[in-house]
């Protein structure tokens, strides 16, 4: 039996091919950083009743569209009351709260989370707490973000 003996060359890569390669790496990795990533959106809020309908659509990104507009950057502070009410809310989205609306309302508000939906007038602001910051967050993203009366 003979045996055949195989030899294999290998080149070495040089000191060039590989800046070049590490170049490469960091440029295919670093262009991932300015992809525009999509984050969800942290709820829907629309205000019917006097005036006209208010409809805020907030981005965890820290974004808000009013009345289906443009994207709008919010700040750091709303962006953490967004957060903190989609929290408080979760619970009574999942179980669908709906509270009809009672004489004297002025606005009522539907707020859409990935959840559910709450739907709640304007008079339960001292009875309930998280609704009447819904409230607030309303009025203050309608006179900070969109430039809109309250």
């Amino acid at each position: 039996m003979i045996r055949r003996r195989v030899i294999v060359r290998r080149r070495l890569v040089g000191p060039a091919a590989l800046s070049l390669l590490a170049a490469l790496v960091a440029a295919v990795t670093l262009s991932g950083c300015g992809l525009k990533v999509q984050l969800q959106d942290l709820f829907l809020l629309t205000r019917t009743g006097q005036g006209t309908t208010l409809r805020l659509v907030v981005n965890d990104g820290g974004t808000m569209r009013c009345n289906g507009g443009s994207a709008k950057t919010i700040s750091s502070a709303l962006l953490i009351q967004a957060r903190d009410l989609t929290d408080n809310l979760a619970g009574d989205a999942t179980k669908h709260l709906t509270i009809a609306r009672t004489a004297g309302t002025v606005y009522y508000f539907t707020i859409t989370l990935q959840q559910g939906t709450v739907s709640f007038p304007d008079r339960l602001g001292q009875t309930h707490t998280t609704l009447s910051e819904a409230e607030l967050f309303a009025t203050q993203s309608a006179q900070q973000v969109c430039h809109l009366p309250g």
